[in-house]
């Protein structure tokens, strides 16, 4: 399993408080909103260090998603394999997103070898 802070195994994320305004970590693709992950960063990503930073929210996540995926138990779901996140937490992630992470944080995803999930830039 690669580290990617993701902490013990066998615990959730958090869990969106509600389903309007989410955004999605352009690394792992989780869902939460923009002030959970500012006050608490990615559950799955925290080397990127967004918990209290909201200019790093702004760069490293997007509002721009489509498709949503509940993942109870990540070590059985087809699903998860299928969408390469069977290695983090239980959660809500988007099956597809658009924005591209800056080159920094796409770098420090290369080097623990954490594939980078977003489709590239946002166009219109």
């Amino acid at each position: 399993m690669m580290d990617t802070g993701a902490g013990e195994e066998g615990t959730m994320a958090e869990m969106p408080r509600n389903f309007r305004n989410l955004r999605a970590c352009l690394c792992c693709s989780l869902l939460k909103s923009f002030d959970q992950f500012v006050d608490h960063g990615c559950d799955n990503c925290s080397f990127l260090e967004m918990d209290g930073k909201v200019e790093v929210v702004e760069k490293c996540t997007t509002p721009y998603f489509a498709g949503t995926i509940g993942m109870i138990d990540p070590t059985s779901s087809w699903v998860a394999r299928w969408q390469r996140i069977g290695e983090f937490k239980p959660g809500f992630y988007a099956i597809e997103m658009t924005g591209e992470l800056p080159e920094r944080y796409q770098t420090m995803c290369r080097e623990i070898g954490m594939p980078i999930r977003s489709k590239g830039s946002k166009s219109g």
